[in-house]
């Protein structure tokens, strides 16, 4: 059972505000909800109708024996916490893992991988999910996030993302005094960019830090001026630009090999 009170205020998650306000979102679909119970991240409670539950016994049985906090929705009321036009039927409400960015602490100055992320002015969740998708795939484990970006909560990222948002250290607010934290630690940083040098010419032994930006607008200057080198996949049609989420799988490939 669930009062309305709490209905409202888990619904509220749809909203970036209230995510931000509890650190706290909204997962939907039964393989996305599985990985974020066999991840660090927390679980306050799992969403399922009486549908879904009938359905999908054993699914259900396996997350209470974990003594996972289950409760069964009304269709009209699962409706109000999901943010599909025709919902799976189940859904969990995660706490947001806070990592640590102070260069003196367990968070940035940690991270010592062949490849990271930066991300910055991307607005379209899709690609931004997209983006963690494919960083999963090609091993890449940390993401630096800046301020100028949709919310990773958002659920069209998370739902783009097929899970992989669970799997992946993503630290935000990043700007380019923290961006120096790791240049100063031996990373080349590098700015995928349509005048830059061809990636597969592109040679360097060091560490890298990729910086991917919405191919409409780039990254903000402050992030591009932190930058060593600008590189770019070679057109060779006549498109204009690379969808920054096509991009990124390409570049990922050449990178991370």
């Amino acid at each position: 059972m669930i009062t309305k009170k709490e209905l409202q205020y888990y619904s509220s998650l749809l909203n970036k505000k209230y995510r931000k306000k509890e650190n706290k979102f909204l997962v939907e679909g039964t393989k996305t909800v599985l990985e974020g119970l066999n991840s660090r991240f927390k679980c306050e409670v799992i969403f399922t109708t009486s549908q879904y539950a009938e359905e999908n016994e054993e699914i259900v049985s396996q997350i209470q024996i974990t003594k996972q906090k289950v409760v069964t929705l009304k269709q009209k009321e699962f409706e109000k916490i999901s943010d599909t036009e025709s919902p799976q039927g189940i859904a969990g409400v995660f706490q947001k893992p806070k990592l640590n960015v102070d260069p003196s602490a367990d968070g940035l100055s940690s991270i010592d991988d062949k490849v990271v992320i930066m991300l910055d002015n991307i607005s379209d969740p899709g690609n931004l999910g997209t983006i963690i998708r494919n960083c999963d795939w090609f091993g890449v484990k940390n993401i630096l996030i800046s301020e100028n970006i949709v919310d990773y909560t958002n659920p069209k990222v998370i739902r783009s993302s097929m899970g992989s948002v669970f799997h992946i250290n993503l630290f935000e607010e990043i700007d380019s005094k923290k961006l120096l934290i790791l240049k100063e630690r031996g990373y080349d940083i590098l700015c995928a960019d349509t005048e830059g040098e061809n990636v597969f010419t592109y040679r360097s032994s060091k560490k890298k830090i990729l910086i991917l930006s919405s191919e409409s607008h780039g990254p903000s200057e402050e992030i591009e001026l932190v930058s060593d080198k600008k590189i770019c996949i070679l057109r060779i049609g006549n498109a204009e630009s690379l969808n920054v989420a096509s991009a990124s799988a390409v570049l990922l490939a050449f990178l991370t090999k």
